[in-house]
């Protein structure tokens, strides 16, 4: 699996990414196991989790299976702070917060150091250097080799970066994870000038518009998919409209022509443009992660890009 620099820093990572926000809960652990070997096998070192995922069973598993499945060695840790929803307020930044949730993820990923640490969401009550100050320490405490965003607006993002940038010496923000897809162009307009021009690449998850690009919706809700879970269906409906269907359409012909799953001409299409240094899949089942790897090496002429670029392409 190619593997790719993240932004202008010395933290290389493969372009298909590994998510893990089912784990433990729409995935077990035997089969979290499996996804995360055959990954791994397959030349992938980017895992992303977070503190919140599954209410920290995520992590939990994800440290399990470092060292017992795979070499800690060989994966690339991503983790992210920032939510507190168990607290007096949704979002916390502050020095205090944050710094006590990487010590916690450290104990429950069992590891010493996560290698990408991302400041999940923006905290408008806390003064941006604080938390900023905060990511300074952790690396200087060798608690985090790298630190990046995981879903800021494009000025919230630029504002962290500045700061960073204002002053020789300061650790760089090197990754801002954002949802990004053939149904989702959002980034195209700010985040991705924005990351660019601080040097940092993006972290695109959800590359298969939450499993609508897959075509399976086409003919209506399947029993065992997403949007069949009470839980996950809010998660899949706001893409499952009128223009969703239409985009989807032209991904199926695509993929026709080329011979290739839908999922195929999805996934190229968000890993290949510019500025992205990883597309994040989060399979559910070990067979969808086998889909995602058997599809690998698939790359989009550059009339087909063209095409999906002006058939999805909303302006700014």
């Amino acid at each position: 699996m190619e593997q790719r620099q993240v932004g202008r820093s010395g933290l290389w990572v493969s372009r298909t990414a590994l998510g893990t926000m089912t784990w433990g809960k729409d995935t077990g652990e035997e089969d979290a196991g499996h996804q995360l070997t055959a990954f791994v096998d397959a030349g992938g070192t980017l895992v992303d989790t977070a503190d919140i995922y599954t209410g920290g069973q995520s992590e939990r598993i994800l440290g399990r299976l470092l060292g017992a499945a795979v070499r800690r060695e060989d994966v690339v840790v991503a983790t992210k702070t920032g939510h507190t929803p168990e607290g007096y307020r949704a979002v916390d930044a502050s020095r205090r917060h944050l710094l006590a949730s990487l010590d916690a993820s450290l104990r429950r990923l069992q590891t010493d150091y996560v290698d990408l640490w991302q400041l999940h969401v923006f905290d408008a009550a806390t003064p941006p250097e604080e938390s900023l100050a905060a990511m300074e320490e952790a690396v200087a405490a060798g608690k985090a080799r790298y630190v990046g965003t995981g879903d800021l607006k494009a000025w919230q993002f630029a504002t962290l970066a500045t700061w960073q940038r204002a002053l020789p010496g300061r650790v760089p923000l090197v990754s801002a994870g954002t949802e990004y897809s053939l149904l989702n162009r959002g980034a195209d307009h700010a985040l991705r000038p924005a990351a660019a021009a601080a040097g940092a690449h993006l972290i695109a998850w959800s590359p298969l518009g939450r499993g609508v690009l897959s075509g399976q919706y086409r003919d209506g809700v399947p029993p065992r998919s997403r949007a069949a879970l009470a839980h996950m269906a809010p998660y899949v409906e706001p893409y499952l409209d009128g223009r969703s269907r239409r985009v989807v359409e032209s991904v199926c012909t695509a993929a026709e022509g080329l011979g290739v799953p839908p999922l195929a001409v999805a996934l190229s299409w968000a890993r290949e443009q510019r500025g992205v240094a990883a597309a994040v899949v989060g399979p559910r089942t070990p067979e969808q992660l086998e889909q995602i790897l058997r599809v690998e090496r698939v790359e989009l002429p550059p009339e087909i890009r063209s095409a999906l670029d002006d058939a999805t392409d909303d302006g700014p």
